[in-house]
């Protein structure tokens, strides 16, 4: 199942490249994790984006990950050239891979750092980033190396989930202790989980002045969509570096994390079940 229009110590990768220093990705490289990464296009997680992208535009894609959503973009500008950073060069492989299977000869995929993008200045007409900032120690210094690399009066474009800003039903004490843990565990890791809500405030401080908000929700509500969010973030939450990070920080322990994974497969079977998951997203032009 797929991602609706709109969704860990170790190297990040995926919506979650870029890191350096200190910076640790909260999710990590387990299955659970990709098979919520894989699920993401260019319309179910760009549509903010797609109006803006015409034929023969080249895209930088910081924090591609898997390259689904990059894909997208490649096909929206053929000829233009796209290229996908990531940090972890196992992921770049694997995405590599799936741009050769797809023929996508516009397609490229690279090892980089957002911090520091081996680019000259004024190099690409778009530069995208998904899920990415909300894991970084320094947001601004993102956008601002971001900004450095667009072409005058090209764009910078983001979107960040808020998850102070994610709601549910039924109301289970297991999904309110999950959303306090992760909280601990990603600010632990100085990220800024409820990012969505700071991409305006960031995208000023990073000195742009022409900046276009916009949000948009993953919504999970039918049978098949709570099966596969539950099944997602029971498995996250026990296997993942996020769970490697709850027990090693002292927030949690394994009976825990059982406990917790549980409620998300109590959530999951509720006939009733609802969970909204908003993002914000940014058009800024540089």
């Amino acid at each position: 199942m797929s991602e609706q229009s709109s969704e860990d110590q170790g190297q990040p990768h995926s919506e979650s490249q870029g890191q350096s220093h200190s910076d640790v990705y909260t999710h990590g490289h387990h299955e659970s994790v990709l098979r919520s990464h894989t699920s993401r296009t260019a319309a179910n997680s760009a549509a903010y984006l797609i109006p803006h992208l015409t034929h023969g535009l080249s895209v930088l894609d910081v924090g591609s990950g898997p390259g689904t959503i990059t894909a997208g973009f490649a096909r929206l500008v053929a000829p233009g050239a796209v290229l996908g950073l990531d940090r972890a060069p196992e992921v770049v492989a694997a995405a590599t891979a799936m741009s050769t299977d797809q023929h996508l000869a516009n397609l490229s995929f690279d090892t980089g750092d957002v911090y520091n993008l081996d680019f000259p200045d004024d190099s690409f007409d778009v530069v995208h980033a998904h899920q990415v900032l909300q894991h970084l120690t320094d947001p601004v210094a993102a956008l601002q190396e971001m900004r450095r690399v667009a072409k005058p009066g090209g764009i910078v474009a983001v979107r960040d989930a808020d998850f102070h800003g994610m709601s549910w039903y039924p109301q289970l004490p297991e999904m309110e202790e999950w959303m306090a843990l992760y909280q601990q565990v990603a600010r632990h890791n100085q990220a800024e989980p409820d990012a969505g809500r700071r991409l305006l405030h960031w995208a000023h401080s990073a000195g742009f002045t022409d900046v276009t908000p916009s949000s948009a929700n993953w919504l999970y509500a039918t049978p098949e969509q709570r099966a596969w969010l539950a099944g997602v973030w029971a498995d996250r939450t026990v296997g993942s570096a996020f769970a490697e990070q709850a027990v090693g920080y002292g927030f949690a322990d394994a009976p825990t994390l059982a406990r917790v994974s549980a409620g998300w497969r109590t959530w999951g079977a509720s006939e009733d079940g609802w969970f909204l998951m908003p993002n914000g997203e940014i058009i800024a032009r540089a």
